[in-house]
């Protein structure tokens, strides 16, 4: 085999790897893919810190874990840098709707970012539900980044086990 022959057969295993790889983050985290918007104010001059937001990515991941206990639905998303003030939380069609703005917090206002990845702004995460919950019994805690919501199942979605009488 010659060199031209394995530099080509390298770049194509190298692109199948990347495609793969492509179609695999797209598969699992599609849904993670989250869109933050800044804030706004129409008519009057931004500020320093205004325009630093708009250069921010506009998307971000939030990542989720969806369980299925006996009992409840339980999900973890991962949300760093947020107050467990800041969430807004609801059910509606099966849906899990987590909504918040994540602010950007500088130390001062002569900080330089050399890497700016991070999204910031607000948000909203849709998590579809696998079965019917009680939002009215819910619970939510964040601590380090994480925010953990257990849903109770309706009656009708618990699992229950029929004794089989001989």
């Amino acid at each position: 085999m010659n060199v031209l022959d394995k530099l080509t057969d390298n770049l194509s295993r190298t692109w199948d790897n990347l495609a793969l790889g492509w179609q695999q983050l797209r598969e699992r985290a599609g849904t993670a893919l989250t869109r933050f918007n800044p804030a706004a104010r129409h008519g009057e001059l931004e500020t320093q810190h205004e325009r630093l937001l708009h250069q921010a990515s506009r998307w971000g991941l939030l990542a989720a874990d969806v369980r299925e206990t006996a009992t409840d639905v339980r999900i973890r998303l991962e949300i760093p840098g947020m107050e467990p003030d800041q969430f807004d939380i609801q059910v509606s069609d099966g849906t899990l709707y987590v909504r918040g703005e994540k602010q950007l917090h500088r130390d001062t206002q002569e900080d330089r970012f050399h890497i700016f990845e991070c999204a910031y702004g607000s948000f909203v995460r849709a998590i579809p539900l696998p079965v019917d919950v009680n939002d009215s019994a819910a619970k939510a805690r964040y601590r380090h980044g994480i925010l953990d919501i257990t849903l109770p199942k309706t009656t009708q979605s618990q699992r229950q086990r029929i004794e089989v009488k001989g």
